[in-house]
């Protein structure tokens, strides 16, 4: 067995197990927490690093080949994820040790976190249907918990409307992976590469592309099956809205590229002209939403559709220079998201709100919060020479180079409003003066300080240092996505894992 695809799924096990055994010692549960998300950053690098060098690995679970055998497997996709799953699970879990109070943590908070990210781990690996069916309910179920922990009965609207759309989106899921076994006989990724061209029955190929197509779009939030998010995402506290800003849309997204990149990668004549409607739309509605806000949970949170909407662009084209362009867009945003709502938080804490209009003066009394969040908001906009520029770039010529320009302009003028929506939240709470209502700002030990600033500084180094290495990073997101339009190797290793 390959340690290396087994430990970003153990070492989060591990830490969950630690943490409910030490549920009565808070401080330790900190520790471990910490250090579990340092371990699954560790594990991803190790297994990125493995997998550029080698190419795809497997292995199975048991005694059993292939494509009976429970199938673990990597290619670089699967690494470049599982890698930034860990980056932003060492930057949530610092900013927990000053962001999250005693309450949440009696409720189980930091287990909860590592089954999470867990579950996030196990999808990415999976080379098997139904358990990603299985890996995507447990970090659904953590998150439900996660989102409804302190919550009062007016903030439970939301939640249970995330709750109810993502239980619809699981019966899809569980019913397509019905058909497709019925159909095929295989629930195996590789052998699914095969045997569906094979099927005969191009119909019945064509519904169940749609019922996967509908299922993960709620989970990824696409238009229009977005609504869920604007409701319940605000409700969650900063730390753990950075961390579904990061994964959980994110991991609707990458099942999407990883099924209709392998399953449905022959054109059923209208899936494909489906996703291009459905990026453009995704981009557009997210961000006239977000324009339209003013409060910067809910700002943010269209953000996180609108920004989608890139992604989509990629698993659109479906072309190698496409695919890598939304690899590197995934790079980019996990974290960019991640720190514009830690940075969210810290304001938040600082001035008791975060309505817009209540807010003020923050460049003068918090200039490296400024700065950070600066940072990420223009790198979100896409401005060079940050990481959003870059990953923008690479989308736009794969799109001009397919002709796609219609939806190349839209990426450009969702490029412009984001940076007005970015610009608004910059105007309102750092730039004009502070209200004269308004209250003192309370006073933060040097613990809680680090804890704050150093996970937003870490992703804001991230975007800069991710647009600046722009060579390096964006040919392993070309490779990554040449991996994806061409998938032998991947389909080679899955099939023919060695006892």
């Amino acid at each position: 067995m390959n340690r290396l695809l087994v430990l970003p799924i153990l070492v989060p096990l591990a830490a969950a197990t630690l943490c409910l055994l030490a549920h009565r010692r808070f401080r330790l549960q900190r520790i471990i927490s910490v250090a579990g998300a340092g371990g699954l950053l560790t594990s991803g690098l190790l297994l990125l690093a493995r997998v550029q060098a080698h190419g795809p690995i497997a292995t199975r679970v048991g005694g059993w080949r292939a494509p009976f055998a429970i199938v673990l497997a990597a290619d670089l996709l699967s690494a470049i994820m599982v890698t930034m799953a860990g980056f932003v699970a060492v930057a949530v879990t610092i900013y927990s040790l000053a962001g999250v109070g005693l309450r949440r943590e009696r409720f189980g908070h930091h287990v909860l976190v590592q089954t999470l990210l867990m579950g996030v781990s196990g999808a990415y690996l999976t080379a098997d249907l139904f358990n990603l069916y299985v890996w995507f309910e447990i970090f659904l179920l953590s998150s439900y918990v996660l989102l409804v922990l302190e919550g009062g009965r007016a903030r439970l609207v939301g939640p249970i409307k995330y709750v109810v759309l993502n239980l619809l989106s699981s019966v899809l899921f569980l019913s397509a992976i019905g058909l497709l076994y019925g159909l095929t006989g295989t629930l195996n990724l590789a052998d699914l590469a095969r045997t569906v061209p094979l099927a005969g029955q191009p119909g019945l190929v064509a519904v169940v592309a749609v019922l996967f197509l509908v299922a993960f779009g709620i989970k990824a939030a696409v238009f229009p099956l977005f609504s869920w998010l604007p409701a319940a995402y605000p409700a969650a506290p900063p730390a753990v809205l950075a961390l579904f800003s990061g994964l959980l849309t994110k991991t609707g997204v990458y099942a999407i590229l990883r099924i209709f990149t392998l399953v449905f990668a022959a054109d059923t004549g209208f899936i494909r002209p489906l996703l291009v409607w459905i990026a453009g739309l995704t981009m557009v509605t997210g961000v006239l939403g977000a324009v339209a806000q003013g409060e910067i949970r809910r700002l943010l949170s269209f953000h996180i559709i609108s920004q989608i909407g890139y992604l989509l662009f990629g698993a659109a084209l479906a072309t190698g220079p496409a695919l890598g362009g939304a690899i590197y867009f995934f790079m980019h945003v996990i974290v960019a998201k991640a720190g514009l709502f830690l940075a969210g938080g810290i304001v938040e804490r600082l001035r008791g709100t975060g309505e817009l209009k209540r807010l003020g003066g923050l460049q003068r009394t918090r200039p490296a919060l400024a700065i950070l969040f600066l940072l990420c908001a223009l790198a979100l906009a896409g401005l060079p020479p940050l990481s959003g520029f870059w990953g923008k770039l690479l989308l736009f010529r794969a799109g001009l180079a397919e002709r796609a320009y219609v939806l190349v302009a839209v990426g450009l003028a969702v490029s412009v409003l984001t940076l007005f929506s970015m610009m608004k939240i910059w105007a309102e709470a750092f730039g004009k003066d502070r209200p004269a209502d308004a209250g003192g700002e309370p006073a933060l030990s040097a613990g809680s300080r680090l804890a704050l600033y150093l996970p937003l500084a870490l992703c804001a180094l991230f975007v800069l240092g991710v647009g600046i290495a722009a060579g390096p990073v964006s040919a392993l997101a070309a490779q990554a996505g040449r991996e994806l339009a061409s998938p032998e190797a991947y389909l080679r290793v899955v099939l023919g894992v060695q006892p």
